[in-house]
């Protein structure tokens, strides 16, 4: 995991007594998601276990009247992100960017994936977040900390002898009649 502090993101998490449970809940949200195939309901969870989701979740929406709403709120920090793709990284920013221009939040904390396409041309995630960032300069303005989290590749787990075929687990006895080459 790595984190990323842009516009004195860590000064306002330090003061908001944040950064230390920041620190803790990635590593948490590492541990959990680190090869799971289903994502989005592991990281809601997670985020509800280390107290970043309020009781009230009304309390997540930046929108009046919408449903767009954060993954996590606490102490006026917002917490916004995809492990699906690392791109994520512009529409996460922008709907940050919304509560703060709106005065809901003083920082965001946008979690990505670190895992990008291994022919990229464009360096290490770090290098490109670091970059990115800049150039959105002024018109993405707010304090924010970006955490690339290693999470892996999700896993196919075949305890039954059988195979993974397209994505698709496959048991032993379906195998033979499985085409390889659609």
């Amino acid at each position: 995991m790595e984190m990323l502090h842009f516009r004195d993101a860590d000064k306002i998490l330090r003061k908001k007594k944040l950064l230390t449970d920041l620190t803790k809940t990635c590593g948490y949200l590492e541990s959990v998601l680190d090869g799971a195939r289903y994502k989005r309901n592991l990281f809601r969870l997670a985020l509800d276990e280390m107290g970043w989701l309020p009781e009230k979740l009304e309390d997540l929406r930046f929108l009046d009247g919408r449903r767009y709403e954060y993954k996590g709120v606490k102490g006026e920090i917002a917490v916004e992100g995809s492990f699906s793709v690392y791109e994520y990284i512009l529409e996460g920013i922008f709907r940050l960017q919304i509560g703060f221009d709106k005065g809901m939040i003083q920082a965001g904390v946008l979690m990505l994936t670190s895992l990008r396409g291994e022919n990229s041309k464009y360096g290490t995630s770090t290098e490109l977040a670091k970059t990115e960032v800049e150039m959105l300069y002024p018109t993405i303005n707010l304090p924010v900390t970006i955490a690339l989290l290693d999470i892996g590749k999700p896993m196919i787990i075949d305890d039954e002898g059988g195979g993974e075929s397209h994505g698709i687990s496959v048991p032993p006895d379906d195998q033979e009649g499985f085409d390889e080459n659609p």
